[in-house]
């Protein structure tokens, strides 16, 4: 086609091609848009990922401290659970007394004892002291240790400390100043958490109304409540919001480290570490943990709350692999220590005693014999049957009195149809002609002339606790030991 002249000299003259000019062809004029020409586009680079951050790793000495800290801590946080399941039944400075021994439901505590009826108690010392009255117990065995919120110790009234005649005692908090009114006798608490665990002798199922009205006896008062024209105080209203469906020892282990440290910040300021505990009071710094001050885990690296996993995972399984080694000397299949209620800076050794036996006493006041194996090393099972024989005159050498009770591997007592949880010399067993003494622990009974000396075993897998109470020093020396638990054929 043919192109004027004027038409060929019209060019597009913006880069964009936003305007361009129209050409006549022919006769015709048309008016229409010319083509857009697009603008050169400089290629785009594709940017190569960013490379994904670097697994946080934790700090090996980080995590050694924290390993320390939870078991360093453990018993108090332990105590505290106990301590709340307990009082949301009997509100602090209150006894709470069992009637009868504990069946196989009762799942407060760890290895409880099936020989004596307890009289339990936690004492509040943050504002005031309590008075503790015991009344005239005659010729009876009692005994009323009291353990600080790390489970240690500090005072043991009892038949054999303070005797048997009436008495009464001011407990007083760490910091407590003040004059006790006459005939108190101070007793003073390393932390405000106190428990009592009382215990009362029962020589038999008859004995038990005779022991309930000296429990009836036992009075907790406040200081501000004690004397003749005192005014009672106000009670104190139970703990409310509880887990008690959990047993403590459990609900210590399902805790992250973040809630176990937050607690052990609430608890340090009423209940503070000793003197000799200074080396883990610098450790719980590393922590960000002082007492006095909440703990705020919101300050905490990616890597130090890796190292608090670990550690406590580490703490943890140590302390569960230490449960099936118990500490002390082990003879004739029985583990016997003789250095507990009272730890110092043996923290693993208060961990451990807090687990699987919380609430133990001096040794003056009950040796603890514990047996998971027979005689020749081998596991305790149900599937199998067993004798423990006494040799005449060879029975435990005790001032109070002894027992050999069966838990199941959990600690807790065994349900049977005998709903009989230990022997011992409470017990009308039947001695062989000789003068020796067979007890027989098994699952199935041994048949009605033996049921009297028979201790009932689950199917699966038991261990054995023997009593000492206010033991002789051939215990305590380690002249005197149990006889092993032998397998029957």
């Amino acid at each position: 086609m043919h192109r004027s002249p004027s038409c060929r000299s019209l060019v597009p003259v913006l880069a964009l091609g936003l305007l361009a000019l129209a050409c006549h062809r022919g006769r015709s004029l048309a008016h229409a848009p010319a083509p857009q020409v697009a603008a050169p586009v400089e290629p785009v680079r594709e940017l190569a990922p960013e490379p994904p951050p670097p697994e946080p790793t934790a700090d090996p000495r980080l995590r050694r401290i924290a390993q320390q800290v939870y078991t360093f801590a453990y018993p108090l946080v332990l105590m505290d659970l106990t301590r709340q399941v307990m009082t949301s039944q009997t509100a602090v400075n209150s006894f709470q007394h069992l009637r009868a021994f504990p069946s196989a439901k009762f799942h407060d505590v760890v290895s409880p004892n099936a020989d004596t009826l307890y009289s339990s108690a936690w004492l509040d010392l943050a504002r005031e002291p309590v008075v503790l009255s015991v009344p005239d117990m005659g010729k009876r065995y009692w005994l009323m240790p009291m353990l600080d919120a790390w489970t240690n110790v500090f005072a043991s009234p009892g038949t054999r400390t303070t005797g048997n005649k009436a008495q009464q005692f001011a407990v007083v908090g760490p910091t407590w100043q003040g004059a006790l009114p006459e005939g108190l006798v101070e007793l003073r608490a390393p932390t405000d958490i106190v428990w009592i665990i009382g215990r009362t002798e029962v020589t038999s199922e008859l004995d038990t109304l005779a022991v309930h009205k000296l429990q009836d006896q036992y009075k907790l008062t406040p200081l501000s409540g004690w004397g003749p024209m005192a005014v009672a105080p106000e009670p104190t209203p139970l703990t409310t919001g509880v887990d008690v469906s959990t047993p403590p020892p459990q609900q210590v282990l399902a805790m992250a480290p973040e809630a176990f440290l937050a607690r052990v910040a609430e608890l340090l300021p009423e209940n503070p570490p000793a003197e000799a505990d200074a080396a883990m009071v610098a450790a719980m710094r590393e922590l960000r943990l002082e007492r006095g001050r909440p703990w705020n885990p919101d300050a905490l690296t990616p890597a130090e709350t890796l190292a608090l996993d670990e550690g406590f995972a580490d703490a943890r399984a140590e302390l569960a692999a230490a449960a099936h080694h118990l500490p002390g000397d082990q003879v004739n299949g029985w583990r016997i220590t003789t250095d507990i209620g009272q730890y110092g800076v043996d923290y693993e050794l208060r961990a451990l005693i807090a687990e699987v036996g919380l609430g133990a006493n001096l040794p003056q006041d009950a040796v603890y014999p514990v047996a998971s194996v027979d005689g020749e090393g081998q596991p305790l099972t149900g599937a199998s049957r067993y004798v423990l024989h006494f040799d005449k005159g060879e029975t435990p050498p005790v001032a109070g009195f002894w027992s050999v009770t069966l838990y199941d591997a959990q600690h807790y007592f065994v349900d049977n149809p005998l709903d009989r949880y230990g022997l011992g010399q409470r017990d009308k067993l039947k001695r062989n002609r000789d003068g020796s003494l067979d007890l027989y622990i098994q699952h199935e009974s041994p048949g009605k002339a033996r049921e009297a000396n028979w201790l009932p075993a689950p199917a699966g897998p038991f261990n054995l606790i023997m009593r000492l109470y206010w033991p002789k020093e051939p215990v305590l020396r380690g002249d005197w030991v149990p006889p092993p638990v032998v397998r029957m054929p």
